[in-house]
């Protein structure tokens, strides 16, 4: 009995330590990424059954001829594992089971007679799946930012984005670029349901911090059941109620006080170089928590409760404008859980992270300091929203499992702006820029935007001998009221125009000297609109030998997008994605796995497509000569001499008919994806890794506006000029294609016929085939928790390159998913090809955790990590084409010279640390202080510069290479908490 109760106490340890820690790769067969299974082998006839005492549920079955045996869509926790085999001897196994991961509990041999005599770690050799996997205690034991984004930074292959990419007027972006992919191209659940903000993806609902139970983070050879994604997945399983009433409360600060300096940018006048200066301003953040759960019928029914409330106000100090932002919003999360039965489980959740922002304006009387000058009013910002999700699971047979998921979510985008009348101007012709003015922003939302999802979701697993049969379906509707428009009408710049220097429009400053002018640009959209996507998938987890599993799969995906009046203007059916793994226990022992995987991936076409190609949209310039003087209100508008050349109109306000706006042959945007590695398990828990990934972008998907290409070929293959002209002013209003491949397009030809369809081959459109290649080797180890230390490193090598970043342009900023302004124009697209913005060669992670003594604890956390490629972005000067010039310092011209993309260097290395000591002491038991010191040496490494080089064709523009993004001042963060 002794020898039984240590083999079981030392395989416990072993297996919640590899779950509570990291596990890479995953384990197959978990068909939700809310729930687990337990697999393994015994001798057939073999009686299992798993307890789960903390929320009442059993579950027995007996072993197959073949030895194998599974349990399925199993709530995470710790089971007790009893196997009563044919000839009366009896095994016990305590197993933790993570969502989206299995555990194995093998049983092909009596344990009564077996001594540990050490421990070692179990690795999983089920599955080829890239994963990373962390449990509450876990992400407890790291010092990181509390957030879903700086957790899967932990993971190899994960990087920031742009900070631009996802920033709303007060927050920068927070989204991950994971395995080469645009940081808009990940998904995001919460209990099985998809939370990603579709209208561009790069927003996600999210649960209150303290309400995670588990994230997993899977970065590449995801099965079938998974889709919508070319970067990887995020999940969250939030905690929930069990047999025992536990609660809790907690305080957490970050003091401003104890806050580095923030900083800004100015340029040297004497070495050009921009340096990082201190201002005041910073951040103080004081957020408490108060959690309750347990069982409101023993075994039967349970509930767990989260409410968060926040006090945080952020003060800003810019160059004559400052803000003070004051943040108030609570939050909550309620899960339920009814075990109807033994064979029957019922899961509600419902939270809301809807958050308001209330910001209050004033002037600056000097640049960077607290001197306060007028009030200019206060706006309020609304984002996120709430969510409510329903699950349903049955264990029809012990070989047949089936989930059903139905969920709603919401997410608002609404802003309240008062100075809403008051144009954004602002003089560049200095650095850094002024403001001028009563504006307080650019862009104002519309004060009824919002989003909508309503989600339905089955999957199935059958066990049918060496075989584990997954399938199932998924269909979603995503509903988008959208709308912006500038302040005040219009958004203005007074700029400098060097002699001989051209405007965008075709102006040339012929005077023989320089001259100042004033550029005003109006943009206006909006509408409602629908998006449908739709998915089933099929699967076979094949035990083709004993040691080797193949996972072959198939998902197949429809698209369809509605404009504002409900017809379609996108519709793809049936997308073939085929996947395939294998995983080789190559002793039979656990210990040493090789694996492979081979897939396809394909992405949806986000509503911002809706919004921005087959709504009403009205955009142009205009420019005009800068008299030198504003206007003595309050608007202080510029004043304007002559019209310099005529106006430049991008969109002219009319919404397009849905079948000439899209090529009715498109195809969705792809990815094919092949990874090979190993993993091998070593004595003491550690485990090592090594693994290579290819993926490469098949089909891009984006508009196409070169009307002149599309005329020009035309008339050259037997079109009459007013036929020309008819199509290129089709393609003009830009078209939604495949780039690279041949345009199909409906065009009224104005002969009484309606519209004739006509494809225009890819050559006379000017454009190279879309590339973006992610080559990388990822070496990893990990020393798993044992209660008393554990350790995780990562070495990643990889390159990413192409003529394209994907659903977003980091160039500039833009994240207008799928529409962004790449293969607008041939001009845009030449020099394209080279090193993408989320290329960064080298990454070093390391984070750990050590127990100094029964009530204290350290932990650390250090990423290292090489720069981002440079560009120099400029006015157009080549030959391809004559409109390019109009999209200002867009193209890879610069001071009127090619620069082909990643040419000219990169920026420096970055480097951050964070401590944490966490003390839990004995003479007040559930009591917790912790401290965290976030960035420890203050390392302020830029992320992001500004790669607009000029502000005309010959004119430089003086806030080239300005730091845009730049690593957070170091914060120390303060915990007390209590729990029972």
């Amino acid at each position: 009995m002794l020898r039984k109760t240590v083999l079981a106490r030392a395989l416990t340890i072993a297996f919640a330590a590899s779950v509570g820690s990291v596990v890479a790769p995953g384990v197959a067969f978990a068909a939700s990424n809310s729930a687990g299974d337990i697999v393994g082998r015994a001798a057939a006839g073999t009686v299992i059954t798993i307890e789960n005492k903390s929320i009442g549920l059993t579950r027995t079955l007996t072993v197959n001829k073949n030895g194998d045996y599974q349990l399925t869509m199993l709530p995470p926790g710790t089971y007790t594992v009893r196997a009563k085999r044919p000839d009366g001897s009896e095994d016990v196994r305590e197993v933790a089971v993570a969502a989206g991961q299995g555990s194995s509990a093998n049983f092909e041999a009596s344990t009564n007679t077996v001594v540990v005599t050490g421990r070692l770690n179990r690795i999983d050799v089920k599955s080829p799946e890239s994963s990373m996997v962390l449990t509450e205690a876990a992400i407890d034991r790291i010092p990181v930012t509390r957030d879903v984004t700086a957790v899967a930074l932990l993971a190899p292959g994960a990087t920031r984005g742009d900070t631009r990419i996802g920033q709303t007027a007060l927050r920068s972006g927070n989204v991950p670029s994971l395995g080469g992919a645009s940081p808009a191209e990940n998904v995001y659940y919460i209990n099985g349901f998809n939370v990603t903000n579709s209208l561009n993806g790069v927003a996600f609902n999210q649960v209150p911090f303290e309400g995670i139970a588990q994230q997993q983070v899977k970065t590449g050879g995801y099965g079938p059941e998974y889709g919508r994604s070319l970067g990887g997945v995020l999940s969250v399983t939030t905690k929930r109620g069990t047999n025992e009433w536990k609660g809790g409360a907690n305080v957490i600060w970050s003091p401003e006080s104890l806050q580095a300096k923030s900083v800004y940018a100015e340029k040297s006048p004497t070495s050009g170089r921009w340096n990082l200066l201190e201002r005041p301003g910073g951040t103080d953040d004081l957020q408490g928590n108060l959690w309750a759960g347990g069982p409101v019928i023993q075994d039967k029914l349970f509930v767990f409760g989260l409410i968060q409330g926040a006090d945080i106000k952020r003060e800003s100090y810019f160059n004559n404008t400052q803000e003070v932002v004051k943040n108030n919003t609570p939050r909550y999360l309620l899960k339920m859980d009814w075990n109807i039965n033994d064979s029957n489980l019922l899961e509600l959740t419902a939270f809301s992270d809807k958050s308001k922002d209330k910001v209050q304006n004033y002037a600056s009387l000097r640049p960077y300091q607290t001197a306060r000058g007028a009030d200019r009013g206060t706006d309020e910002y609304t984002s996120g929203g709430e969510n409510y999700i329903a699950k349903y699971t049955t264990w029809l047979t012990d070989d047949f499992t089936v989930s059903a998921l139905a969920g709603l979510g919401r997410y608002n985008r609404k802003s309240n702006i008062q100075s809403a009348q008051c144009p954004y101007t602002t003089d560049n012709r200095v650095t850094p820029a002024l403001v001028l003015g009563c504006a307080t922003t650019v862009n104002i939302t519309d004060p009824n935007a919002n989003d909508e999802r309503r989600a339905l979701r089955i999957d199935a697993e059958y066990s049918l001998g060496d075989h584990g049969i997954r399938f199932g379906m998924d269909h979603e509707e995503y509903k988008v009221v959208d709308g912006t428009f500038t302040s005040g009408g219009e958004r203005v710049w007074i700029r400098n125009l060097g002699v001989g220097s051209r405007l965008s429009n075709g102006y040339v400053n012929n005077t023989g000297a320089p001259q100042s002018y004033v550029e005003v640009r109006h943009f206006e959209n909006g509408g409602a609109f629908t998006t449908k996507n739709s998915a089933f998938y099929l699967e076979d987890n094949w035990q083709v030998t004993k040691n080797l599993v193949a996972n072959i799969g198939v998902r197949s995906e429809s698209f369809e997008n509605l404009n504002a009046e409900d017809k379609t203007f996108i519709k793809v059916t049936n997308t073939i994605a085929p996947r395939l793994g294998v995983s080789w226990d190559v002793r039979g022992d656990q210990q040493t796995k090789v694996f492979a995987n081979a897939g396809r991936y394909y992405i949806p076409v986000m509503s911002n497509t809706n919004v921005r190609l087959s709504g009403a949209e009205l955009d142009y310039r205009e420019f005009y000569a800068y008299t030198g003087s504003n206007s003595s209100d309050a608007f202080q508008r510029p004043g304007r001499g002559a019209m310099l050349g005529s106006r430049a109109t991008s969109s002219n306000g009319e919404a397009g008919d849905p079948r000439s706006v899209v090529d009715p042959n498109i195809k969705p945007m792809y990815q094919d994806e092949f990874i090979v590695g190993m993993q091998q398990a070593l004595a003491n828990r550690w485990t090592v890794g090594l693994k290579y990934t290819h993926r490469k972008l098949q089909k891009v998907m984006d508009d196409m506006c070169n009307g002149p290409g599309a005329e020009q070929w035309a008339l050259g293959n037997g079109f009459n000029a007013s036929q020309a002209a008819a199509i290129g002013g089709a393609i003009d209003h830009c078209f939604l294609y495949n780039p690279g491949g041949d345009l199909t397009a409906n065009v009224d030809l104005e002969d009484g016929k309606g519209l004739t369809t006509i494809t225009i081959p890819s050559k006379a459109l000017g454009f190279d085939k879309p590339q973006r290649k992610y080559n990388a080797v990822e070496a990893t180890f990990e020393r798993a928790w044992d209660g008393v230390w554990n350790l995780q490193g990562s070495y990643v090598w990889a390159k990413s390159k192409g003529n394209t970043e994907g659903y977003v342009k980091s160039d500039i900023g833009q994240d207008d998913s799928g529409i962004s302004q790449d293969w607008d124009y041939p001009g845009l697209m030449e020099g394209a090809s080279g090193y993408l913005p989320n290329d960064r060669r080298h990454t070093v992670k390391l984070f750990g955790a050590y127990q100094v003594l029964p009530e204290w604890r350290v932990g650390a956390n250090f990423i290292l990590q090489s720069g981002r490629p440079l560009n120099c972005l400029g006015y157009y000067n080549g030959t391809l084409d004559e409109v390019s010039i109009l999209y200002g310092a867009a193209s890879f011209y610069c001071a009127g010279k090619p620069n082909p993309r990643g040419t000219l260097g990169r920026l420096e290395w970055t480097r951050e640390l964070g401590l944490q000591a966490t003390y839990q002491p004995k003479w007040m038991k559930g009591t917790t202080f912790q401290v965290d010191v976030l960035n420890v040496f203050n390392d302020r490494g830029v992320t992001s510069v500004e790669e607009g080089g000029e502000t005309a064709l010959g004119t430089p523009s003086p806030t080239y290479l300005q730091p845009l993004g730049i690593q957070n001042a170091r914060t120390f963060r303060f915990m007390a908490q209590y729990e029972f």
